[in-house]
């Protein structure tokens, strides 16, 4: 049975929840590798929209494994909300919810560190969500962090938790003049926490070579995407974890060897959160349009998204470093009612032609887009159910984008709903799981 990896291509937030759920009725297992609760995948099934933070997309599928690998950084407080509002709305989580004993927990003082950062940062600020991941991986890097496993061990969590509170306080105290933290405070909470998250952690690692070996087919999600990378994506203007397909193994435990394939998720334009270069960054009335159209808030922190126009430079990058098979295109609605659409098929920097991605910062802040215009569609795709149903500017406009960045796409996605997306002819997910054919379809 196959295992595939699928990420986002972009800067986030490209609809890979959607694209999880749709895949996860043909894979026995969805294991999430990176990130944490900084990142929000948002699903919609008929009239019901859920938000999940750190809960892999599968959940909602009956039978469907999902595990939390050890690349993720955990804040069991939000953990146990989101459990908790799943099991309110019927999703069984017993049997299928697994949590890694390795995967490091997110402390009070980690978002306190977060904040703090931030705003002492200024004009440099990163733009995080102030949950504190970033000083968790930074713990975690640091071989200061608490791992899921510590919190069943009383004696031992004690132990680390009052030796960092005690560092992290001073540097809190000292350099952020912000407020401090007690052990025994902490110490309470996440004993309780301990308790209720028990039964759900266990060795990932070993349960996911036991279930491959004996023939399940494993979805390794990602969070984020390839330009939020902590040594891929434009530093420093990125998240703290490997987002990238090879953060699948290091995540998870599973070697490279194990893993079949890798599905990117792109939106049909681009977006991204927070700060750092964007250089097909749009503003004024069509930024505004793209913002409505899209609804694009972030589904954990509600903030707006900064849109811009299609980057293949981008695309072809993504494809080159997570050795895509294949693209799902989301959110081509959004621009049905377009006159023109541009695409940037280069960058050009004092006098040069750039048509790969630059590793410079300043390259990359400097860079001016090269764009391709193409007309317009002015028509809704909205419920188009295969590719011959979508206006003839619609196609050209998708077969230009894989031309561009070089693979091709698999799905093309319409709308929110399950329904509205279009497996492509031909599609490579169809080698994988010939029975996406019906289900799709």
């Amino acid at each position: 049975m196959p295992n595939i990896v699928v990420v986002g291509t972009q800067w986030g937030d490209e609809g890979k929840g959607k694209v999880v759920d749709l895949l996860a009725p043909h894979v026995n297992v969805v294991a999430r590798f990176a990130g944490g609760n900084n990142a929000g995948h948002t699903v919609v099934a008929g009239r019901e929209k859920y938000v999940l933070h750190t809960i892999p997309s599968g959940i909602l599928h009956p039978g469907c494994r999902c595990v939390i690998g050890c690349g993720v950084v955990v804040d069991p407080g939000s953990l146990i909300e989101e459990m908790e509002a799943l099991v309110r709305r019927g999703v069984q989580l017993d049997g299928n919810l697994f949590i890694s004993k390795n995967a490091h927990l997110i402390m009070p003082y980690h978002p306190a560190l977060d904040l703090a950062s931030e705003a002492k940062l200024g004009d440099r600020r990163i733009g995080t969500t102030g949950k504190g991941v970033g000083p968790a991986y930074v713990d975690k890097a640091g071989r200061v962090g608490i791992r899921m496993a510590d919190l069943l061990n009383e004696r031992l969590f004690r132990e680390k938790l009052e030796r960092n509170v005690a560092q992290k306080n001073r540097v809190l105290r000292e350099i952020y003049d912000a407020e401090t933290f007690t052990v025994e405070e902490i110490l309470d909470k996440y004993l309780r926490y301990a308790g209720w998250l028990a039964p759900y952690i266990t060795d990932t690692a070993l349960l996911l070579s036991r279930w491959i070996d004996s023939g399940y087919s494993v979805m390794f999600e990602g969070a984020q995407a390839t330009m939020l990378d902590i040594d891929h994506g434009t530093y420093p203007y990125i998240t703290s974890s490997s987002t990238t397909a090879g953060g699948a193994s290091t995540g998870t435990g599973v070697p490279p060897t194990k893993i079949h394939g890798v599905v990117g998720v792109s939106k049909a334009y681009t977006t991204r959160v927070g700060g750092g270069p964007f250089p097909t960054e749009l503003s004024g009335t069509l930024a505004d349009l793209l913002l409505a159209r899209g609804h694009e808030y972030g589904a954990t922190t509600g903030r707006p998204r900064r849109c811009g126009w299609f980057d293949a430079v981008v695309g072809r990058y993504a494809v080159r470093i997570n050795g895509l098979d294949t693209v799902a295109l989301t959110k081509l609605d959004v621009l049905d009612t377009l006159e023109t659409v541009k695409v940037c098929t280069a960058y050009l920097h004092r006098g040069e032609i750039l048509t790969e991605f630059p590793e410079d910062e300043t390259v990359v802040a400097e860079a001016q887009p090269v764009y391709e215009e193409l007309e317009g569609w002015r028509a809704p795709t909205v419920g188009a159910r295969n590719e011959a149903d979508l206006p003839a500017k619609a196609r050209r406009y998708i077969e230009r984008l894989e031309e561009l960045v070089g693979v091709p796409f698999c799905l093309i996605s319409t709308g929110a709903q399950r329904e509205e997306t279009i497996l492509c002819e031909d599609s490579p997910l169809l080698r994988w799981f010939p029975s996406a054919r019906s289900s799709l379809l």
